[in-house]
């Protein structure tokens, strides 16, 4: 590898919190179970899979293929471990993400649930390294971001069901 390759990944850390309206065990739910997971991360596009496997060492995969508004499609691949679980207190994961087979960036995150009263306040805290930038990479932390934000906005409404 050469030492141009190294000095172009760049790396940013976010934290994202969002009050949910239930105790921590079952926010802690919210990723422990398959059915209640399955209805707030999926990732956009058509013929979108999933495999969960939530223990330490187990992970998660997702595949899906998302057309653009041009008809431009990529193909999407998420592939995540699990590091550290402490059961209604706090997750910690890996994961890559590829479109078209090519890294993007991978991320180290960090999901704290902390008692609120009768909630919890969750602290989605993730080091990301961006390998692949788009173009010149300036709107590659925003989309993340903005990602994990729409995903985290569906889990509120996945423990009501």
């Amino acid at each position: 590898m050469t030492t141009s390759a190294l000095t172009d990944v760049r790396h940013d850390t976010f934290t994202v919190t969002l009050d949910v309206p239930a105790p921590t065990s079952r926010v802690y739910e919210a990723f422990a179970d398959p059915a209640v997971r399955g209805r707030w991360f999926r990732l956009p596009g058509r013929d979108a899979t999933s495999t969960h496997d939530f223990r330490i060492g187990g992970g998660e995969t997702a595949r899906s293929t998302f057309r653009s508004l041009d008809g431009t499609a990529e193909e999407v691949a998420y592939d995540s471990r699990f590091v550290d679980l402490v059961p209604d207190q706090r997750i910690v994961l890996t994961y890559e993400t590829h479109v078209d087979g090519v890294l993007r960036w991978a991320s180290l995150v960090t999901v704290e649930l902390v008692p609120d009263g009768e909630g919890t306040q969750l602290r989605w805290t993730e080091q990301v390294a961006f390998a692949t930038p788009t173009g010149d990479g300036a709107h590659d932390l925003p989309h993340v971001r903005g990602g994990i934000r729409l995903q985290l906005n569906g889990l509120p409404a996945a423990l009501r069901l």
